[in-house]
């Protein structure tokens, strides 16, 4: 492990054939498994398809889901075999992220970064309010809901999304995702917590950009796909969306010819906002609570819906 929770590992660490053997027999004798093997899909399927006994697997990641996903199962192997996420571990440090990122485009921090390398010392103008603004957070889950009391603690007017009929405390209106559009230009800022599912793939589109209040922020600390990537870029280059922080991206690592990288306007983390000192202690208790749950008959926290996969 190069950092906490670097599950894959060094990537120009090979086990030896032996090593790999043995390996994959401890793997196929296994009831359960902390983890996906390598944070492989095909290893996963391969554990899966290998040992007829296994009958839960953890995956590390919140979003691990996407992980099932990508291991191509049929339905009885998805049926016979439980798996549940580490959803709610990173909760509080990505939702610290979030509030970074409308914080920061509240406060101008693009134009602020420019005229302090331009040695500009410019005319005052008045910043943004948090407190005064309205922000709309996409997905009301464990990441959600952090980032609803954090941004309620600062006396933001806070709109969340369901597709179900809820009540959250700290959000003052719950909104149907097939009602953003409507929403979209009373807006200051956008906080995406939602999973990569086919019904949130590129929800954030051009037509959802152009809605927006111009000048608005955009956070990412949900996953890459939720975001149509050139959509926002034009918007970004346009200032209809004046400043964007982004966790997460459609392609992973950003590539080095992404327009990202140099628009002053954007802020890119290497999704490295959710890591913390303690998260492999909180993803082990979880873990162990999960356990005990299922020794003694108890529905798992965190199933992943091997449905739409989050």
């Amino acid at each position: 492990m190069r950092w906490p929770a670097d599950f894959a590992g060094d990537p120009s660490w090979r086990r030896t054939p032996e090593q790999q053997r043995a390996f994959e027999a401890a793997i196929d004798s296994a009831d359960a498994l902390y983890g996906i093997p390598d944070v492989n899909p095909l290893a996963l399927a391969r554990a899966v398809r290998s040992n007829p006994r296994l009958s839960w697997v953890h995956t590390m990641a919140a979003g691990g889901g996407g992980q099932v996903k990508a291991a191509g199962l049929s339905a009885d192997e998805l049926d016979r075999v439980l798996f549940t996420t580490s959803a709610g571990v990173h909760g509080a440090p990505l939702a610290e992220f979030a509030v970074l990122g409308v914080l920061a485009g509240a406060k101008s921090l693009p134009r602020l970064n420019r005229q302090q390398r331009d040695r500009e010392w410019s005319g005052r103008w008045t910043m943004g309010q948090v407190s005064e603004q309205k922000v709309l957070v996409l997905g009301l889950g464990g990441i959600g809901r952090i980032v609803v009391q954090k941004l309620h603690a600062l006396g933001t007017t806070v709109i969340g999304t369901s597709r179900n009929n809820i009540s959250v405390a700290g959000v003052a209106e719950v909104v149907h995702l097939d009602r953003l559009i409507d929403v979209a230009p009373t807006v200051d800022a956008v906080v995406n917590t939602l999973p990569g599912t086919s019904a949130t793939e590129r929800l954030l589109d051009g037509r959802f950009f152009g809605a927006l209040r111009p000048g608005a922020s955009i956070v990412n600390v949900g996953r890459g796909t939720v975001i149509d990537e050139a959509a926002l870029i034009d918007a970004l280059r346009s200032g209809q969306v004046g400043f964007a922080a982004l966790d997460i991206f459609e392609t992973e690592p950003l590539p080095a010819d992404s327009p990202l990288w140099e628009l002053g306007n954007v802020l890119v983390s290497p999704h490295t906002a959710a890591l913390n000192a303690a998260e492999d202690r909180l993803i082990a208790e979880l873990f162990a609570a999960n356990a005990t749950r299922l020794l003694d008959g108890r529905s798992l926290l965190n199933r992943v819906n091997t449905v739409e996969f989050y």
